[in-house]
């Protein structure tokens, strides 16, 4: 569901696949060109200009896929496979799979992938180990893969030795798993409490480009409107665009799944959604969605691709990093002493969004770190006589701490800026990053600039992609290292005017 640039047509999956979101009752404006491309898939896109404020299209949330419209629903329940996360509708998404023909959703299916390819969920161990190695998701995929076969193994596979489940196992392996919950991760929305995550037919075909969002899905009550009618024209399907700006929404941060959250204006069964522009889009042009500000790493973990000069990219350092740095420096009493005293004044790392793993640390699209990490470093270095007396006023005057480190923390050492780089912070910043670099393997990021223009995106999708997020991260490793050093020389610059001042 990337941004695809190829010359598409309209197949007869397509059209069929429209017919059945009329039967569906989901409406939208005949401006809308469901283009199939035999390469890159599906895409959205218009065959005249739309304009701020456009609605064009509305779908009811029964039309959607989701736990309480499943044929699967009693079993759900019966088996409480429905606990708050994905797995009731990955039961769902298999179980209407396994119905073939039969099932409500079978032309859904037909311009739905089985699985997504791409995802590094579905790679296999030697690809996560050889592509992603180094990578800030390269620990996270793989914790993902033994998550998700461990919930198939206590969930999924005691249900299929019940003769009441009256399931057919063959659709119910845990390939198949694997499969609903690539589906999952990279094309369901939140329908609101009643609903929870579900498969919102049409809405997912829109591909993703970061910050660039054509059209927004929302839950508004506004009158459904006749498809056949000129979207400019409709007074029912136009909207006020101080009303678009207003719309409550948000992105979910907190799941498997970065996508648009419904308002809860109409957060019940049976209500609508619209998806309405949010910006002027010329004839012929693709319209796109967006799953939000994402960097690269993100952006492939959970949706299989990544972009170019992504504004939102980042990398990641771990806090194993740090302490092995200060290992070679200090007394790991040293190092436990200054993180604990640390930790005091409040400050902490990025928390690990799996169960394995520790916090971290973020490197900035430009290159520049987290304050966090600044300060760790920077306290780990601290003089012992400027350290005893920062520790000193932790322990005698916790009170009203939180919130009060920074404060305190430029109160008492008085560093010589604002952002805690002397020299031998950027000193510390220049080695952390060589730690980091070194962990890509024996390639150097020129080797990888030369197999990126060598590998074709359409073809070789995992390769082209990992090497795209590698790339990326390793170019803010260098803006980091510039960091350092710019930091570093206008300090120097500074102490030698100085010292030839007092001559």
């Amino acid at each position: 569901m990337a941004a695809t640039t190829t010359t598409t047509t309209t197949t007869r999956r397509v059209r069929s696949f429209k017919r059945w979101l009329k039967s569906k009752g989901i409406n939208f404006i005949d401006a809308l060109q469901i283009c199939d491309c035999p390469l890159q898939g599906i895409s959205v896109r218009t065959l005249c200009d739309l304009t701020l404020g456009d609605v064009v299209a509305t779908i009811p949330k029964q039309a959607c896929l989701t736990v309480e419209t499943s044929g699967a629903r009693d079993l759900i329940e019966a088996y409480s496979l429905n606990d708050g996360d994905t797995l009731g509708l990955a039961v769902a998404i298999m179980y209407e799979r396994s119905l073939g023909q039969s099932s409500p959703w079978a032309p859904y299916f037909s311009v739905t992938p089985y699985q997504e390819e791409s995802l590094p969920l579905v790679w296999t161990s030697d690809e996560v180990d050889g592509l992603l190695c180094g990578t800030s998701i390269h620990k996270a995929v793989k914790d993902d893969q033994a998550l998700i076969r461990e919930d198939w193994e206590e969930r999924i596979q005691p249900l299929l030795k019940m003769e009441s489940s009256k399931l057919d196992p063959s659709f119910f392996r845990v390939e198949d798993y694997f499969a609903a919950k690539t589906i999952i991760h990279s094309r369901s929305f939140w329908a609101g409490d009643f609903h929870g995550y579900g498969m919102i037919p049409l809405v997912d075909l829109f591909n993703h480009k970061t910050a660039a969002e054509d059209v927004h899905l929302v839950g508004v009550s506004y009158s459904s409107f006749d498809s056949d009618s000129d979207s400019n024209s409709d007074s029912d399907s136009e909207v006020d665009s101080n009303q678009v700006k207003d719309f409550t929404y948000a992105y979910n941060k907190n799941s498997d799944n970065s996508k648009m959250e419904i308002t809860p204006e109409l957060d019940d069964e049976f209500g609508d959604m619209k998806m309405i522009m949010v910006k002027h889009v010329k004839a012929g042009s693709e319209v796109y969605n967006t799953y939000g500000y994402i960097g690269n790493g993100r952006l492939l973990h959970k949706f299989g691709f990544t972009e170019p000069n992504n504004p939102h990219d980042i990398v990641n350092i771990d806090m194993e990093i740090v302490l092995e740095w200060s290992s070679w420096l200090f007394s790991s009493r040293h190092t436990r002493a200054r993180v604990s005293l640390w930790k005091k004044l409040g400050f902490s790392g990025c928390e690990c969004d799996t169960l394995v793993g520790s916090d971290y640390f973020e490197i900035s699209f430009d290159g520049e770190p987290q304050i966090e990490l600044l300060t760790l470093l920077y306290i780990i270095l601290l003089p012992r006589n400027a350290y005893d007396k920062l520790d000193f006023v932790v322990r005698v005057d916790s009170i009203g701490m939180e919130g009060q480190g920074l404060f305190l923390l430029k109160v008492i050492t008085k560093p010589s800026n604002n952002t805690f780089v002397n020299k031998s912070v950027g000193d510390a910043l220049l080695t952390i990053a060589n730690i980091r670099e070194s962990i890509y393997g024996s390639n150097s990021l020129e080797d990888d600039i030369e197999a990126l223009e060598k590998c074709c995106r359409v073809r070789d999708k995992k390769l082209y992609h990992s090497l795209a997020l590698r790339i990326s991260e390793r170019r803010i490793l260098q803006k980091l290292r510039g960091y350092a050093g710019r930091r570093t020389s206008h300090l120097e610059c500074i102490s030698d005017f100085c010292t030839i001042s007092c001559i």
